[in-house]
């Protein structure tokens, strides 16, 4: 837990009801903002390590293809992170994200759970793959809103390209298990 910083000034903000509302001024969310930062670049830095492991266990070339394309941009979110810690002025520096760490926990539980070359570990490998979408669609999407708050609509520009990756990732995945992976591990003994 970070501790108290000196103490900041507030301000009155309209809200939509025409009411004055006393808020907090900026530093102690702007520290919230970069601290989730350093989480997200931690989550995206360990799945540049993760989604090779699901791309070689997937069966479906199709999925494989799809792990492939999202490790390339995961590999420029890692990059995106570093610009926005360029633009924040702060040192680009990862903070472990349980998370994550518990999603591609997962991930590797269900290789082993499941039999190599089957639709039903390819199933597996998509909910992991979504699980992890859906975290970072999360992620992604509070940051974005927390960036144009803070009035850095450059850092939310960049959060928002990314977000909208995300989003294709995981219809993409959804597509590839309803178009055919599904049904197909429904078959196997």
């Amino acid at each position: 837990m970070a501790t108290p910083s000196k103490k900041t000034a507030t301000k009155k903000t309209p809200n939509t009801n025409n009411v004055s509302m006393i808020t907090r001024t900026e530093p102690a969310l702007e520290e919230l903002f970069v601290d989730e930062i350093k989480d997200i670049y931690w989550a995206e830095k360990k799945l540049v390590k993760a989604i090779p492991k699901m791309q070689k266990a997937a069966s479906s070339e199709e999925l494989r293809t799809a792990f492939a394309t999202h490790l390339e941009q995961t590999k420029e979110h890692v990059s995106r992170l570093e610009q926005v810690f360029e633009l924040l002025g702060v040192k680009a520096q990862a903070k472990k994200c349980d998370a994550m760490e518990g999603l591609t926990m997962e991930g590797e539980s269900i290789i082993e759970d499941t039999e190599d070359g089957t639709s039903t570990r390819d199933v597996g490998l998509i909910l992991a793959g979504q699980k992890v979408e859906h975290y970072e669609i999360a992620t992604y999407g509070a940051l974005r809103q927390i960036a144009m708050v803070l009035g850095k609509e450059d850092v939310a520009e960049i959060l928002s390209t990314t977000l909208e990756e995300e989003k294709e990732a995981d219809s993409l995945l959804s597509s590839i298990a309803e178009n055919s992976i599904n049904y197909e591990a429904s078959t196997e003994e």
